[in-house]
C-alpha cells in the first residue's frame, strides 16, 4: 500500500496540482492585499471617503457587513481576470506543434517516394 501511495503521489499530474495549489493560495493573498490595501481605500476615497470595511446594516437585532462581501467579490473578479489571461497567454504556443512519430515516419515515406519519380 505504501509503495502504491509513493506511485500516485509521484505522479505528475498530482506534482503538477500540488504546486498549482500553492501557487494560487499566494496568488490569492497578493490580490486581496491589493484589494483590501490599495483599491478598496482608493475606491472608497473617489466615493466621498466610504470604509468599506465598516459598511453594514442591523437586521433584528444582527449587524450584517456587507463591505467584506463587496471587497470578497471584487477580490474574486481580479483573482478571475488574471487567471482568464494567464489561461489564454498559455493556450498560445508559438509555431506549429511537433509531429508524431507516425507522422515523421508518414512524411519520410512521402518524401522518399517523391525522390523515386524525380
Amino acid at each position: 500500500m505504501i509503495e502504491q501511495l509513493k506511485s500516485f503521489l509521484i505522479r505528475g499530474n498530482v506534482l503538477d496540482l500540488a504546486v498549482g495549489v500553492i501557487i494560487g493560495g499566494a496568488f490569492g493573498k497578493i490580490v486581496t492585499a491589493l484589494v483590501d490595501k490599495m483599491l478598496m481605500p482608493v475606491i472608497g476615497g473617489l466615493m466621498g471617503g466610504i470604509n468599506f470595511n465598516t459598511l453594514s446594516f442591523k437586521l433584528i437585532g444582527i449587524e450584517v457587513s456587507y463591505g467584506a462581501f463587496i471587497q470578497a467579490v471584487i477580490d474574486f473578479l481580479l483573482v478571475g481576470l488574471a487567471l482568464f489571461f494567464m489561461l489564454k497567454a498559455a493556450g498560445q504556443k508559438p509555431g506549429p506543434p511537433e509531429p508524431t512519430p507516425s507522422e515523421a515516419l508518414l512524411a519520410e515515406i512521402r518524401d522518399l517516394l517523391k525522390a523515386q519519380k524525380a
